[in-house]
């Protein structure tokens, strides 16, 4: 068992990194969008031009800065059982204030959420092994209340292939006032079934969220929280064959749909 002492030291250590962190942070603008579409890429076997284009922050690096301004602490990404939940010092107006995450989550297994929508149940699997962060962020905005009452905002069509959901006000910039660290290896692929995280770059992963309807080429950019049950994706698929508003290939669902209630398995 570690000592007082360790505790004390080990929270000082985490406080130092969300401090580092949140630094970094500020200075981002603060765009929760997942991904946008333009004609860049060819996909030889179904002979059409894609191109998928992870949004971040549009803002250019930096070129004049240094290697000392730019080296950060390590982050925690929850393989050792703790999470960066990091302040939002932005101070957007779509940001909604639930509280922190506790930093301590858990390693092992997964967890069940299932999403109760105007269209249908989705049921959720989180795996809390390999998406720590993620999962029990999901888990605690699902017990504050937060995506109750929330539209999913986007769907999108063709190579993308995903419905979007998470923020309460509806824009694609909303969420909670707290970041954590996107876990990617670079491998991530997004088939049919996937649940990941959207973001506005590395770092800025918070509430919003994408389901995949059908295989999705995204870039392995998003953290991969999860998977879909059956009932679920039969939901998305009558989502998406209701179309896109203005019959776009990206945009509001035509039938809009809300998250009614949220319901996270018992332990």
């Amino acid at each position: 068992m570690p000592t007082n002492k360790q505790r004390r030291q080990a929270a000082q250590r985490r406080l130092q990194r969300q401090l580092e962190r949140r630094e970094e942070l500020a200075q981002k603008r603060r765009r929760n969008t997942l991904i946008g579409v333009a004609v860049l890429a060819v996909l030889a076997i179904a002979g059409a031009v894609f191109v998928v284009i992870g949004l971040g922050d549009d803002e250019p690096a930096d070129a004049t800065a240094t290697p000392e301004a730019t080296t950060a602490a390590p982050v925690v990404d929850g393989s050792d059982g703790t999470c960066d939940f990091v302040p939002d010092t932005s101070g957007s107006e779509t940001l909604t204030d639930v509280g922190i995450p506790p930093a301590e989550v858990p390693t092992t297994g997964t967890t069940d959420l299932t999403l109760a929508t105007s269209a249908g149940d989705i049921g959720l699997t989180l795996d809390q092994a390999n998406a720590p962060c993620a999962s029990a962020s999901m888990v605690y905005l699902a017990e504050q209340g937060f995506f109750e009452g929330t539209p999913c905002h986007r769907l999108t069509s063709g190579g993308l292939s995903v419905l979007q959901c998470g923020d309460p006000s509806g824009t694609g910039t909303g969420g909670p006032t707290y970041d954590f660290p996107t876990q990617v290896t670079g491998s991530e692929t997004y088939p049919r079934g996937t649940l990941a995280m959207a973001n506005a770059g590395q770092g800025t992963d918070a509430s919003q969220f994408f389901l995949v309807y059908a295989d999705s080429q995204l870039q392995p950019d998003y953290t991969v929280v999860g998977t879909i049950d059956d009932a679920g994706l039969a939901t998305l698929d009558a989502i998406a064959a209701a179309g896109i508003e203005g019959g776009a290939t990206d945009g509001a669902p035509a039938t809009p749909v809300t998250i009614e209630s949220t319901t996270v398995a018992a332990p």
